[in-house]
């Protein structure tokens, strides 16, 4: 089974690509996990996305699939996988896709966690971070017991700059821009499912689960 997670930034798509990992035992890949791994360990594919990413250039397309099928050709994605962030573009995908084919494999699922920007700008708004140990709240998800403190140890909450309206509709006109054509492709191709993201995380997923196959 393998997968592919679309979604606006903060539609939950990362929560929901964990829980089908966890449910279904298949390995939840981003893309900056493989990035990493390949830095500390050295490989060859690792020292080159080094040097892009020291000079804070955005990895090559190419470079970029490379890495991803390279992970996917590992033992512990026999059984599938679910990839999270990665595609981000047509080509990307299309690179994907072709790269696949040559292995006799191809995509299954490209889910959409389908949420209005008007809700995720919400959403998002709402979270408050703690200055001090780095616990998160939501206003009103996940309030705190005094307003502004944090629970845990008693410090101040704020809202990070990532999480300010003009900053989260920045971000989505992005990836409009960029990714909302994946939907479309996704879609010609066959294996797009939406699912209603502004319910319970609990009900996304049981709607994830009756299409994939309990």
């Amino acid at each position: 089974m393998k997968i592919i997670m679309l979604g606006a930034p903060g539609a939950g798509k990362g929560t929901q690509a964990k829980m089908i990992a966890d449910k279904y035992s298949i390995p939840h890949i981003s893309t900056g996990d493989i990035f990493r791994a390949n830095i500390k360990n050295g490989t060859e594919l690792g020292k080159k996305a080094k040097e892009y990413m020291d000079q804070g250039l955005l990895v090559p397309d190419e470079l970029t699939v490379d890495l991803v099928i390279d992970r996917v050709a590992q033992e512990d994605c026999k059984n599938g996988y679910v990839l999270d962030g990665f595609p981000r573009t047509i080509p990307q995908a299309e690179s994907l896709d072709a790269a696949l084919e040559k292995r006799g494999e191809k995509v299954d699922y490209a889910i959409n966690v389908e949420v209005p920007d008007e809700n995720i700008i919400n959403r998002m708004s709402g979270r408050r971070a703690c200055v001090a140990c780095g616990a998160t709240y939501h206003i009103v998800h996940i309030p705190t017991k005094t307003e502004g403190i944090c629970d845990r140890c008693g410090s101040e909450l704020i809202l990070r700059d990532d999480d300010k309206p003009e900053t989260v509709t920045k971000r989505l006109n992005v990836y409009h821009e960029q990714t909302q054509p994946l939907i479309d492709y996704y879609n010609g191709k066959n294996v797009l499912v939406e699912v209603d993201g502004t319910r319970d995380m609990k009900d996304v997923f049981g709607d994830i689960v009756k299409i994939l196959g309990a």
